[in-house]
């Protein structure tokens, strides 16, 4: 019977991949990177054990699908305007930039202008699944380095729509100069339409539903929401992936989107982790060995020139080298839209079987690097963020930090987002001299105007720390939410000031162990401190009502 065949292969695909992913997480690896190696090894030109991979395909197309609904969630329209200047001068510049190095070097290959641009498009996206689970597991979301890369991402994810468009054209079977501006102003008028219909009828149909105290009819509507704003969306061309993100986005900004996502976590993480397995399956293991070395120099070309695509980018806006290196590191695969573009354009041929095949596993290899290059970015950032000449070559020598005269019996407190902004605010009440330094200028910006002395610099530098006089300082405070960044900022203060106190934050207990080895004095973490106020708050709650009557 069809359907049991259909139940096998689904057993077999969630089978292999609990066996491989828990092997390759003792190992170390990140289980995206155990999905995608799933997927070659039982895919039929691996093992066999699963032929027809169309039905895991279409499973994957709806992961793929609530995933993105989830991160226009979890982004929310408010947080994009805070992004403005990432998406539109960093994602402007990346995309701009990566179209017209690929198309030129295509060119000179010999690949005519349409499939050269094509190429290009194919090259530009990166991939929101992977990048945006990497940051969210590290808690780097809010870093610099996240926000940058959030903001190129949903550049990215944007103009898919257009390159989407713009495929028959660049393959020479599209229509004259009317019919582009025809097909453009359906998109300008549709999406905008559907946007603002659905933000007026979503929250009273989320009202209503969650009025009638129905789980069940909650979570249906929810679905009901993703993917009937996707398919509305579908009808001018747009995919279901993308249109699943923006209905996100719709949602983001009402009362009822903490629950949306405690109801589609489960389906979300199962669904999505067939999208990594039947990206696996794509790849033909024997004539990957055929043509390694054309592969492998395809795919050192692309990780290679995003990489300096997006470091210059960083660099031009003026962001410190660290944060520029690892930014580079995230964004430097190909994407799954970078699927999406390759299947739209497949019925046409836009480029050559040979080409066409050495891109796919290329992008699939990409992907699969991501989660491993993630893993060791900070440290490959951290030593070069050290290096003057590189940062002199670069031109991205640490921010001047503005300190008028030296400092002694001081406090230091690095990092000022709000949390550290009021704990300047409490060492000023009490009459301790401080300085806080950040490297995010948004954030510097707001201390300054809530009245806190900070200044714009790199914690990892060790000029910085010199012009800090971080030697003859009292207290150094280190209010990071990135413990491998905290981690660089203490060996570079050790190596500065080897007597100087130090206390970090942490988010979580696991973290303390590498803080205290790195050189911190004390480890205060937020998982510790949140559970002894919860704690004593219900022994209060006990106290206060015993003698009750039960």
């Amino acid at each position: 019977m069809p359907e049991l065949v259909y139940v096998k292969d689904l057993v077999i695909v969630l089978g292999a991949a609990v066996v491989v992913v828990t092997v390759l997480q003792r190992a170390g690896f990140p289980s995206i990177a155990g999905f995608i190696l799933t997927g070659a090894l039982v895919g039929p030109t691996a093992l066999g054990l699963v032929d027809d991979t169309h039905q895991v395909e279409v499973l994957a197309e709806i992961g793929v699908a609530l995933l993105l609904f989830s991160i226009g969630l979890e982004l929310s329209l408010d947080r994009l305007q805070h992004l403005w200047k990432a998406i539109l001068l960093g994602g402007g510049l990346q995309v701009t930039l990566t179209i017209a190095c690929t198309v030129a070097l295509a060119l000179g290959f010999g690949l005519a202008p349409g499939p050269a641009v094509f190429l290009g498009c194919v090259v530009a996206v990166s991939s929101t699944a992977i990048v945006l689970r990497g940051l969210s597991k590290s808690g780097e979301l809010e870093a610099p380095h996240g926000r940058l890369a959030v903001g190129i991402l949903v550049f990215q994810d944007l103009c898919v729509i257009p390159m989407m468009l713009a495929v028959p054209y660049l393959a020479g079977e599209g229509g004259d100069l009317r019919e582009i501006l025809t097909t453009v102003g359906t998109v300008a008028v549709v999406i905008p339409g559907v946007l603002v219909a659905a933000g007026r009828i979503v929250p009273r149909l989320l009202e209503f539903v969650s009025q009638t105290r129905e789980r069940e009819l909650f979570i249906l509507s929810v679905f009901l929401l993703c993917f009937g704003t996707a398919w509305l969306l579908s009808l001018v061309g747009i995919k279901l992936a993308l249109g699943a993100f923006l209905a996100g986005l719709i949602v983001s900004g009402y009362q009822y989107r903490h629950q949306v996502m405690a109801d589609l976590i489960p389906a979300r993480e199962v669904l999505a982790s067939l999208f990594f397995v039947s990206v696996g399956m794509l790849l033909d293991v024997s004539d990957v060995l055929e043509h390694l070395g054309a592969t492998v120099g395809l795919l050192s070309m692309i990780l290679a020139g995003k990489f300096v695509i997006i470091l210059g980018t960083a660099l031009i806006l003026r962001l410190p080298l660290r944060v520029a290196i690892l930014s580079a590191a995230t964004l430097c695969q190909i994407g799954e839209f970078s699927f999406v573009l390759m299947s739209a354009a497949g019925g046409i041929e836009l480029l050559g079987a040979e080409l066409a095949h050495s891109l796919l596993v290329a992008i699939i290899l990409s992907m699969l690097l991501t989660p491993l290059v993630i893993a060791f970015e900070p440290h490959l950032a951290g030593s070069a963020a050290r290096v003057p000449w590189l940062n002199r070559l670069l031109d991205a020598e640490p921010p001047g930090i503005d300190v008028d005269e030296p400092h002694r019996d001081h406090v230091i407190v690095a990092g000022c987002d709000q949390a550290g902004r009021y704990l300047c605010q409490a060492l000023g009440a009490a009459g301790h001299p401080y300085v806080a330094v950040d490297w995010n200028p948004d954030h510097v910006h707001e201390a300054h105007d809530a009245g806190v002395r900070a200044v714009l610099g790199d914690m990892t530098q060790f000029q910085v720390l010199e012009e800090l006089d971080c030697s003859q300082a009292r207290l150094v405070i280190l209010n990071f939410h990135e413990p491998n960044m905290a981690e660089a900022a203490l060996h570079a203060i050790r190596a500065a000031a080897p007597d100087v106190a130090v206390i970090a934050l942490a988010q979580y207990e696991l973290d303390r162990d590498l803080l205290l080895s790195a050189g911190a004095s004390t480890v205060v973490t937020a998982e510790a401190q949140v559970m002894d106020a919860f704690t004593d708050s219900c022994l209060a709650a006990l106290e206060s009502s015993t003698g009750r009557p039960a």
